[in-house]
């Protein structure tokens, strides 16, 4: 069975970062002090120190971090400001770096900032932005980061509703009016088997492409129940911060397990397609994972996609023990198919198949912060904003299909599709989403539920 692993060592933190969001205007006089993105944005590499900044500093969080540091062999960099919405992360993750890399983080007093308007102040202190928060706060901190002029890494997905993906896209069209540098975090783009099975694909090895599919069924990641946290606390906690703190459950911070985890396999359909589908149609619900602490996401969901050729991919996600499970992709086309997450290509008939032979593959997550921190230093165009927004869109729009039961298009939810994210960012906030006096959340019922 493919099974899909951040790869962060034990005496790293275990946990998805916990967030540190949005808010307030910083000062234009804080803005000010950030450091020219010109000093990189030259022909000539350098060699220069690459001040790092840390936004989100849970497990993915502080493995990033690990990975931007381990590139120092092409140049100095240093770990200088860090910022999350709860003071344990941050304190957790920062102590867990240094152990791992004494020399390259030097994250003072000053510069570790909590709240929903830490991420500005820490954007401010760096060179290259590492946005690692749940994801519903991704479209206005990359914002951020480009109208402050810094590179950036962002984990996926990196919007959890429309309106966030075309924030994400208009910023990198800005990115790239500026010369700054973006990653994302779909790790298989850099995956020397990937690359290849892809290539042979695109070049006609198995003919017209026909259809696909594309699976990550697997177990629940984890939970956080809310007398647990409030036991920890020492009392009540807001609806705010426990929707934070048990962030994959709600849909506005965590965009359902179909955007968090399954935008893996369906951003490798989208590459072997060269572009995101046109429509979707398909049906979900929450069958099993059920209890006040599981809030509002589906623990199944099963999509159809259309292309623009009429092609279409087969998607299964979810979070059930006891079932079949695979973390996989797959195409059939005229003439043979693939196991592409094998690398694997098999024509029809008596032709000779091909595998791809891993001789000591770079580990993917270190790979995409080589290529991007390797860009940056040498003046190398590098933008994949643009299709990690396509892929995301391409979770949310089949979650928009689950959640309604109807067929939803693309560009009609990308216009029209309305934003799911709380309108005040504030620790006694109104959420978009609240238990009932059962304790229980209200889910979208597939017929009722309008995705625009």
């Amino acid at each position: 069975m493919n099974q899909e692993s951040r790869i962060i060592t034990p005496d790293q933190l275990n946990r998805r970062s916990f967030l540190r969001r949005t808010g307030g205007l910083l000062g234009g006089a804080a803005i000010a002090t950030a450091l020219d993105p010109s000093q990189f944005a030259h022909g000539a590499a350098t060699s220069e120190e690459l001040k790092i900044a840390l936004i989100g500093c849970g497990g993915r969080g502080s493995g990033a971090a690990n990975q931007a540091l381990s590139t120092f062999g092409q140049g100095p960099v240093k770990l200088v400001a860090m910022a999350d919405a709860f003071d344990d992360r941050l304190k957790g993750s920062l102590n867990n770096l240094k152990n791992q890399h004494k020399d390259r983080v030097d994250v003072k007093p000053e510069n570790q900032f909590i709240g929903f308007d830490a991420y500005k102040k820490a954007i401010a202190a760096a060179d290259v932005v590492i946005l690692a928060t749940p994801p519903g706060f991704r479209p206005m901190q990359f914002e951020e980061a480009i109208k402050q002029g810094k590179h950036v890494f962002m984990e996926k997905p990196v919007a959890t509703d429309m309106p966030g993906v075309r924030t994400v896209l208009a910023a990198a069209a800005e990115a790239k009016k500026k010369g700054l540098k973006v990653g994302v975090g779909l790790q298989r783009h850099h995956q020397k088997g990937y690359i290849e099975t892809m290539k042979r694909l695109q070049d006609g090895a198995i003919g017209d492409i026909t259809s696909m599919r594309a699976y990550w069924n697997g177990a629940t990641p984890w939970l956080k129940k809310r007398a647990d946290l409030e036991k920890a606390a020492g009392r009540k906690l807001t609806e705010m911060e426990y929707q934070m703190r048990n962030w994959y459950y709600f849909t506005w911070i965590c965009g359902d397990h179909i955007c968090e985890q399954h935008i893996h396999n369906l951003d490798v359909i989208n590459w072997l397609k060269k572009g995101a589908p046109v429509k979707a149609n398909g049906m979900g619900g929450c069958e099993v994972r059920k209890g006040q602490d599981y809030g509002e996401i589906f623990d199944h969901h099963a999509v159809e996609f259309e292309y623009e050729d009429g092609s279409r991919c087969f998607s299964q996600c979810r979070h059930i023990v006891g079932c079949w499970n695979s973390v996989s992709e797959h195409a059939v086309g005229t003439k043979g198919k693939s196991d592409i997450s094998r690398h694997t290509i098999n024509p029809f008939g008596d032709g000779e198949g091909w595998r791809h032979k891993n001789e000591g593959d770079k580990d993917p997550y270190q790979q995409e912060h080589d290529d991007l921190f390797d860009a940056i230093r040498n003046n190398k165009d590098y933008n994949e904003a643009e299709y990690g927004a396509m892929s995301s869109a391409t979770a949310i729009l089949g979650r928009m299909a689950t959640y309604s039961g109807r067929e939803v298009e693309m560009a009609k939810a990308l216009k029209e599709a309305p934003s799911i994210f709380p309108p005040t960012l504030a620790w006694d906030a109104d959420m978009p989403v609240k238990p009932g006096a059962d304790g229980m959340y209200p889910r979208a019922i597939p017929g009722t539920w309008k995705p625009y």
